[in-house]
């Protein structure tokens, strides 16, 4: 499968002959934008501008913004309820984890998690290949709990989401941070994560995705 990071918490992600995802689709006025992608499916996980600019996304496609179990093109997709702070959603609200499997390989997405998910709402969402995890704080996970996010889940591999990048008018802290909390000095970069069941690995792996932008206008 492959999947792209247009930065925030929007990636896309598609499989041949499978229904294709994009999630948390950002406004151009945040300072930049993504291509206008094509999608079967649109999930929204949290209930935000920046997460739910569906007409950025070509369709049709099918919205799913909150928890629910989902079959469509192939593709199972399973949304639980979570907060976006650490203080049971009292600052910020709900947000929704939501997992694709794509045949053998399993994508959990975080959206603007801010806690550390219990033992049973992880067991509900099973086995995790690819962790698509917030790293950069903002109300959101910071370094120290993104780790024991990643710990609980124990995914394949991890991609950072949600940090400082240059060119969106964001607040968050830098990728370094996370990567040294994780104790990794250099992590393996890609501008596009194609990956197979068979290139997994036991022990959890990060790539840095190259967020894929252009200036807003």
């Amino acid at each position: 499968m492959e999947i792209t990071w247009d930065g925030q918490t929007c990636f896309r992600l598609s499989e041949r002959g499978l229904a294709s995802v994009v999630t948390d689709p950002y406004p151009p006025d945040m300072g930049a934008e993504y291509p206008r992608s094509r999608a079967h499916i649109v999930t929204v996980s949290y209930d935000d501008p920046g997460c739910r600019y569906t007409r950025g996304v070509r369709g049709p496609f099918n919205l799913l913004d909150g928890p629910g179990e989902y079959e469509i093109g192939d593709v199972f997709v399973t949304g639980i309820s979570t907060f976006a702070d650490g203080k049971r959603g009292a600052m910020r609200g709900l947000n929704t984890v939501f997992t694709f499997r794509f045949d053998d390989l399993t994508v959990c997405h975080l959206g603007r998690l801010g806690h550390v998910p219990t033992q049973p709402q992880v067991e509900n969402l099973g086995t995790v290949n690819i962790l698509l995890v917030p790293v950069g704080g903002g109300g959101s996970l910071t370094p120290a709990r993104a780790s024991e996010v990643i710990s609980v889940f124990e995914p394949n591999l991890v991609v950072p989401m949600y940090y400082k990048i240059e060119g969106l008018d964001t607040k968050l802290g830098t990728l370094n941070r996370f990567l040294k909390e994780m104790g990794v000095e250099k992590a393996k970069s890609e501008e596009t994560l194609q990956v197979r069941q068979s290139d997994l690995s036991e022990e959890t792996q990060i790539v840095v995705l190259t967020p894929n932008l252009r200036n807003g206008g």
